[in-house]
């Protein structure tokens, strides 16, 4: 199984590879970076390192064989025990149980190791494999929201309740 690594210095190139790769097909489902966020990418990654170094954001890569990076898993926003996760995988380690896997683990973390107690998340309606993941990690629904222009469903995860995450 893959790694679950923090956010380092040494990911930035593998991070860069990974969103450009996947550039298409993560625009499916969420709006695309932009230009300028490949161009400016080294800025981009100290920036985040940073906001990691003050506790604001926790960033975690799912890292396979030879340092690819297969997903992203991030807690940001944090804020009074609460944070909210984000997370895509690569188009090729898609449907294998990976962004459950990543979630699962970074659901972990947040309890364990970061000290949250909540964390929320939001998915497109029209990305039902996403909306699956948040249900098998134990985020309840919480109520519409607009992403992007696109209807939504914000989920919820109390920490603090005995772990779901577990469950297939």
């Amino acid at each position: 199984m893959p790694e679950l690594e923090r956010l380092a210095a040494r990911h930035a190139p593998a991070v860069l590879r990974f969103e450009r790769e996947n550039r298409a097909y993560f625009a499916r489902y969420v709006p695309d970076r932009g230009n300028d966020f490949f161009t400016g990418y080294a800025a981009r990654h100290a920036a985040l390192l940073a906001e990691q170094d003050r506790g604001t954001c926790h960033f975690h890569v799912l890292v396979g064989d030879y340092g690819a990076v297969l997903g992203r898993f991030n807690l940001v926003d944090v804020a009074d025990g609460s944070a909210e996760l984000g997370y895509r995988v690569a188009e090729r380690a898609a449907g294998r149980g990976l962004a459950s896997e990543g979630v699962r683990r970074v659901c972990e973390l947040a309890r364990t190791g970061y000290g949250l107690r909540r964390l929320v998340a939001s998915a497109a309606l029209a990305n039902p494999a996403s909306l699956a993941v948040l249900k098998r990690a134990g985020f309840v629904p919480d109520g519409p929201v607009e992403l992007d222009g696109e209807p939504g469903l914000r989920h919820v995860l109390d920490l603090d309740a005995p772990y779901a995450a577990a469950s297939p």
